[in-house]
């Protein structure tokens, strides 16, 4: 696991009071409370970034989820999504279903409260590089349906390029890790060191998370211009992934 990076004290708080709320209301049905996401991995950007938390329940019942349905209203009132609640059992048997959910997990977390059940889930690297590319082929063809609709008006290019981008800078992340880096770059490392490794031009990922970030602005780029790069970075990343498993098929037969 990745050591977490200190984030600011009015976010820690909010973490706090969560805590203190789900523990209150859940009692001893509340195994373990997790922070994961990019507010353990450094990628956090205040007023942009959600807070991620896992609650771990020994009972996930309809009656068991409204003891803790204040809690989650109070969090969402805090613009913050509601908590994943699962069971130890039904994260253990998701491995196999979740790969780059939980080994992001697994790589970047904080146990807040209880026992550090993430760490020691088994993950499947082959179903891993499996699930990369078909997240990856996935979106890469939503986006060419949303680059048609969007085609003519700068505004929605920028809306869906800006909308897309971590879920692709996440994939890119676990590209890498699918071609068997496991040095474990931030978003923005992980981008450039996929562009050194696969060969394609990482302008246009980087542009896009620099307006998300307000590093720069729309106004300063051609839209068409960094779309087109960015799409093509997504492309030559989806088939180095599936040449990689090509040949791990072909070592197996």
């Amino acid at each position: 696991m990745v050591p977490a990076k200190r984030i600011d004290g009015k976010i820690e708080d909010s973490i706090q009071e969560f805590v203190r709320r789900v523990r209150e209301a859940g009692g001893a049905n509340v195994e373990s409370i997790i922070l994961f996401g990019s507010a353990v991995s450094g990628d956090f950007h205040a007023g942009l970034s959600n807070l991620n938390l896992l609650c771990v329940l020994r009972d996930s019942s309809f009656a068991a989820l409204q003891a803790l349905a204040p809690f989650a209203k109070w969090w969402d009132r805090q613009k913050q999504p509601a908590p994943l609640c699962m069971t130890r059992r039904e994260l253990e048997r998701s491995t196999d279903v979740f790969t780059i959910e939980l080994l992001d997990m697994q790589q970047h977390h904080r146990v807040l409260y209880g026992e550090d059940i993430v760490s020691g889930l088994k993950i499947s690297m082959h179903i891993h590089r499996v699930q990369v590319e078909y997240e990856l082929r996935e979106k890469l063809i939503l986006l060419r349906q949303q680059v048609l609709l969007a085609s003519g008006s700068d505004k929605r290019s920028w809306e869906l390029l800006l909308r897309a981008a971590p879920s692709f800078a996440t994939l890119f992340r676990h590209a890498l890790i699918a071609l068997g880096d496991t040095s474990q770059p931030g978003r923005r490392g992980a981008v450039q060191a996929l562009a050194n490794r696969v060969g394609f031009d990482a302008s246009g990922i980087e542009q896009v998370l620099d307006v998300r970030e307000r590093k720069t602005e729309t106004r300063r780029l051609d839209v068409n211009d960094v779309a087109a790069r960015y799409m093509a970075a997504v492309e030559k990343v989806t088939s180095a992934v599936d040449e990689a498993l090509d040949s791990e098929s072909s070592g197996r037969g």
